[in-house]
């Protein structure tokens, strides 16, 4: 997630609803409960939380983590999304208004209208995103019913002749399409899909190439959204290096090992077929029955049932539509960005400027208009044009209720001030300098998780490293400024709250928790060889040795992985 931000959501996953009465009754049971032992401890400590945090108890404590636990705990239980994070946010406002109900129903009414007004304006780039995905359902709708999707499939057929080629277009357009995540998210997903759906691909297995092809990219790419703002963040932190920003920037990239790691490992799964954990199953499944995703599950985007597609569909009805949302989103984040430059315009400065929502709104609604015109002039059609666009925008309310509800636990938790608590302990802590690149990567980690923000995961963390280790040895500044980087991307890879997450399960139109449990223990390989990768960089200052090291665990385990599978088999 990029940006963290009264009403109750009351609609879950899967078909199971939440009435207002469930709601209450939460609310009634903690306040009942009032987690007596958190009372207890505060009453024993009024004084001294008084004088600290001004009353405010739980702000920059050891108990701002409670939400965040709460809420991951719950989604590994239940696996049902909006459940996990409505309890979150419940949790969460108690506990920022001692337990108060009524305070309570107003801080979650504010945290509901603080997604669309924030600090007395509109907030356009949030609902400019919703727009997005709006228009994008839209399109996909179009795409399927015109029969495009269809023939774009049978023409890949043709071209692509195994599994494992299909498996590979998705992360190959992933670093195609590198200038911003949330775009490579949603495009690679509405090309790769219907060739993955022919060879019997799950959509949990494409979300995983989608995701780990996205921000580690673009993390690691000076020309785009990220590198951009990274190099505007880094430059003031680098001076004692007596680096240029961007050559600063151009070598931590090596030293990002997550998203060396990341990518390396997206390649292994898709050429030899690693299939493991939770996505074993997954796998398994759509091979043995032709289904790329559980029919009992809800997914974004699902359109295979709504209506008939037309049998005169022809490749260029996904092709054009398509190029067409390439080439205006693009055109219209170098637009924004040059404009917003001012007189000093280069290739960074407008990445560093863009308006990545704005863009992708222009570029969806230009796209919804080419593939509307191209259904209408298209004879036979099976499906009358209301009904495309009613089922066209219902496919993505799921995607749109979590995307809502991750953004209300992000402010929920901002507010509880977990990041800086972590921060904090870090910055504390007596610690040798050379475990200080691993103990960034998983302090970041763990807040990006936490807080599903790499972006708000970076403003906290990279000042933080490059003060401490300025002070404790300037010659692992770069160093750790990455494993901040590596470890932000970690952390949002694996929470089902970042929006980044969100979209990849909507651009692959897969369960959103079944993304997320499928692709955890892959990160978590790319996470453990990171840390031995960091451990190693921190007590040798070599980074081939680092790197060489990363990469070899994650290449061995792969293998390992692959023979056991071969011997299962």
């Amino acid at each position: 997630m990029r940006t963290s931000h009264g009403g109750l959501q009351i609609e879950m996953e899967d078909n199971v609803y939440m009435s207002n009465g469930r709601l209450f009754s939460i609310i009634a049971f903690l306040r009942r409960k009032k987690l007596f032992f958190l009372k207890a401890y505060l009453h024993a400590t009024t004084a001294q939380t008084n004088n600290i945090n001004g009353g405010k108890f739980m702000e920059g404590t050891i108990f701002s983590l409670i939400p965040a636990i709460i809420m991951l705990v719950l989604v590994l239980l239940t696996r049902k999304v909006l459940l996990s994070l409505g309890v979150g946010i419940i949790v969460g406002a108690l506990l920022i208004q001692d337990f108060n109900v009524l305070e309570t129903v107003k801080e979650i009414g504010s945290v509901f209208f603080g997604i669309f007004i924030s600090d007395g304006t509109f907030n356009t780039g949030d609902m400019q995103l919703i727009g997005f995905l709006l228009l994008l359902g839209i399109m996909t709708a179009f795409l399927q019913a015109s029969g495009g999707s269809r023939a774009f499939g049978d023409w890949m057929i043709s071209k692509v002749k195994t599994r494992r080629g299909a498996q590979l277009m998705a992360p190959i357009f992933g670093i195609i399409i590198f200038i911003d995540d949330y775009f490579n998210a949603l495009a690679v997903g509405q090309i790769a899909r219907p060739i993955t759906d022919r060879y019997k691909i799950s959509r949990a297995k494409l979300a995983y190439y989608i995701d780990s092809s996205s921000a580690p990219v673009t993390v690691i790419s000076p020309v785009s959204s990220w590198g951009a703002y990274l190099i505007a963040v880094v430059a003031p932190l680098v001076a004692v290096t007596g680096l240029q920003p961007l050559e600063a920037f151009v070598q931590m990239i090596p030293y990002n090992l997550y998203a060396l790691g990341a990518i390396l490992l997206v390649f292994l799964v898709a050429i030899f077929e690693i299939n493991f954990g939770p996505m074993k199953k997954h796998e398994n499944h759509a091979i043995e029955t032709g289904e790329v995703m559980p029919s009992d599950k809800t997914v974004p985007g699902d359109l295979s049932q709504a209506f008939e597609p037309s049998k005169n569909g022809r490749v260029y009805h996904l092709i054009i539509p398509i190029v067409v949302l390439l080439i205006v989103t693009i055109s219209s984040m170098l637009i924004t960005g040059a404009n917003a430059s001012g007189e000093n315009v280069t290739i960074l400065t407008i990445f560093e400027n863009t308006n990545v929502n704005f863009s992708l709104f222009i570029g969806g609604l230009v796209a919804v208009l080419v593939s509307f015109i191209l259904y209408l002039v298209q004879g036979n059609k099976n499906a009358k044009t209301g009904l495309v666009l009613i089922e066209g925008i219902k496919a993505m309310l799921p995607a749109i209720y979590i995307l809502f509800l991750a953004w209300m636990i992000g402010s929920i938790i901002s507010t509880l001030q977990t990041g800086e608590y972590l921060a904090n302990l870090v910055e504390t802590a007596n610690i040798n300098s050379s475990m200080l690149p691993v103990i960034f990567f998983v302090v970041s980690g763990f807040m990006a998780l936490a807080t599903g923000t790499s972006w708000g995961t970076f403003g906290i963390m990279l000042p933080i490293a490059a003060e401490v280790m300025s002070i404790a040895d300037p010659t692992l500044i770069i160093p750790s400024l990455s494993a901040v980087l590596a470890g932000a991307v970690f952390g949002d890879h694996v929470s089902p709250i970042s929006d980044t997450t969100v979209l990849s399960s909507t651009g692959a139109g897969a369960n959103h928790i079944d993304h997320v449990i499928t692709q955890l223990p892959y990160a978590i390989i790319v996470a453990v060889a990171s840390i031995v990768g960091y451990m190693l960089i921190g007590l040798t200052d070599s980074l081939f040795i680092g790197l060489l090291a990363t990469l070899t665990i994650i290449i061995a385990t792969a293998v390992i992985i692959k023979l056991l599978q071969n011997k299962t088999n």
